[in-house]
């Protein structure tokens, strides 16, 4: 990941990309995560941004320091995410779905249709 956005610091990209990855699973809970130096090295970043990037993610209660140890990904943030994801998906998406099938006249189950299509394509 080096094709850092102008739209928004490097330190909160890297964040949501760690956040991303704690989601998919990539990381586990209490899996320790890359040094702040390896990831400075290996993205060409500066130490300082990395470090910011996981205090962001302790802040957020996602990532846990230990001393003398490093970053370690927090018991239950990965269920955690997946909880803010389904909460803001029912309040926000759904309504937003609703309301464009309501525009075009397309049926509930019709989009059940087209659903279903996507996801056995992505298989």
């Amino acid at each position: 990941m080096t094709d850092w956005k102008d739209d928004q610091p490097i330190f909160r990209q890297l964040a949501s990309k760690v956040t991303e990855q704690i989601m998919q699973g990539v990381w586990r809970d209490q899996q320790a995560l890359p040094s702040v130096r390896t990831i400075a090295a290996d993205l060409k970043i500066n130490h300082l941004t990395v470090m910011k990037s996981y205090q962001l993610l302790v802040d957020d209660g996602l990532v846990e320091k230990r001393r003398g140890q490093g970053m370690f990904v927090a018991l239950g943030a990965e269920a955690k995410l997946k909880q803010n994801a389904y909460s803001d998906f029912v309040a926000n998406t759904v309504p937003e779905i609703a309301n464009t099938l309501k525009n075009i006249d397309m049926s509930i189950d019709e989009l059940v249709s087209l659903l279903e299509q996507h996801t056995k394509a992505k298989s």
